[in-house]
């Protein structure tokens, strides 16, 4: 979830309460000047808690209560769930038949207009990195022979992403269209659908384990399986440790990636063990050795459970994000996303596509897109067909 200081500043965002809790958007130290917050892709600005599950940190299990609530056994799913029609790519062919919005004639300024001539012209240096050059991928691997597309967020809170900004049905009938768009403009890579689901919320309070992040529970992670299986798309757990580390959240989660169809995210922008900073004073960081953890947490699931390689997204916008990402080691079980996470008008994403992407492959790339922050000074939502422009094509896809 990404809201911009500037954004936030100018509107003056009042104090934010909510049960239990008490938080109000930070200001921005005099480090950070007005040049370097509208020139990189800005800076998160989290609610700093949940209305509907309160401050505090929360139990893994799900309670008798939710159970009723949720319809589901309140543990985590298992790999031999019912999973009767499994994930399915949509190509141009099978897409769902959706009517185009009439719209005006797309207009991008020159600014924008340059940037992106100047990253889809070809460049000598960096266009031999890619594609990065790795072994084949092994069989029932997702990429790179698809690309997949994500909604994301959480259903608790409207101000994190598309999952809790529109009722349920409505919010799929947006997917669907998105899918079909993308699946048209790309006829060479089937479309697989995705829920981006942020399972562990990076907080502004520290909550009873002093971690400043919040763990869903069981019980909304089982239904966000249930809406992902409805949907035969992937389920993403995103993980924003808070103080606390990707070492110490990610095992919890052992039995829901389990199952053939959940994947993995990190967020090291709300990352803030190294500096122990309060997540959405500044930009928090996890290096390659934190990365290189997680990809062999998920291979080892893969190998004692016998299942297709999994998928690893990384969230990035800033160099320090990720340190030392050219030691990242990806391993045939698993498939590493560098994703583009930074919202602004096209010209400023493409340049941070370049500079924090781009230029240090990893193994596949994403792209963000938000349907309100990238639109909101009245630019125009980029269409798939310009970022299919870019080079390396991102092949995982996200909408907030």
């Amino acid at each position: 979830m990404a809201i911009g200081w500037g954004l936030a500043l100018a509107r003056g965002r009042a104090r934010i309460t909510l049960p239990a809790c008490r938080w109000a958007p930070p200001q921005p130290s005099n480090a950070l000047t007005s040049r370097s917050l509208s020139r990189h892709a800005p800076l998160i600005l989290l609610v700093g808690a949940l209305a509907a599950v309160g401050c505090a940190d929360r139990p893994a299990a799900a309670t008798k209560n939710e159970v009723a609530v949720t319809g589901d056994s309140g543990g985590p799913a298992k790999q031999g769930a019912p999973h009767p029609a499994g994930v399915v790519a949509v190509t141009a062919a099978t897409a769902v038949k959706v009517k185009e919005p009439t719209s005006p004639q797309l207009h991008r300024s020159r600014r924008d207009s340059v940037a992106l001539a100047s990253m889809t012209k070809p460049d000598s240096v960096l266009d031999k990195r890619w594609p990065v050059k790795l072994p084949p991928p092994l069989p029932g691997s997702l990429l790179p022979a698809n690309r997949i597309l994500a909604f994301y967020g959480n259903p608790l809170s409207k101000r994190m992403g598309v999952l809790g900004e529109y009722p349920k049905d409505e919010m799929f009938a947006m997917l669907d269209r998105e899918v079909a768009r993308w699946a048209k403009a790309d006829p060479e890579h089937p479309v697989i659908p995705a829920i981006h689901f942020i399972v562990t919320v990076a907080q502004g309070t520290p909550g009873k384990a002093g971690l400043y992040r919040l763990q869903m529970r069981d019980s909304m992670t089982n239904a966000l399986l249930g809406w992902a299986r409805e949907k035969h798309a992937l389920l993403f757990l995103d993980v924003q440790p808070g103080k606390s580390t990707v070492e110490a959240e990610v095992p919890r989660l052992r039995p829901f990636l389990e199952n053939p169809d959940v994947h993995l995210a990190i967020d090291p922008e709300f990352a803030m063990q190294p500096s122990g900073a309060v997540p959405s004073t500044r930009v928090g960081t996890v290096d390659a050795k934190d990365v290189n953890w997680t990809i062999d947490f998920l291979d080892r699931i893969v190998k004692e459970k016998h299942l297709p390689p999994k998928v690893l997204v990384v969230h990035r916008w800033t160099k320090k994000m990720v340190t030392n990402a050219r030691d990242i080691r990806p391993v045939p079980n698993v498939q590493v996303v560098m994703d583009m996470d930074g919202w602004g008008p096209p010209w400023l994403k493409f340049d941070t596509y370049h500079d924090h992407i781009k230029t240090e492959p990893v193994q596949f790339t994403g792209f963000k897109l938000f349907f309100q922050h990238d639109t909101e000074k009245g630019t125009a939502l980029l269409t798939p067909e310009e970022v299919l422009r870019l080079t390396p094509k991102p092949l995982y896809i996200q909408y907030q």
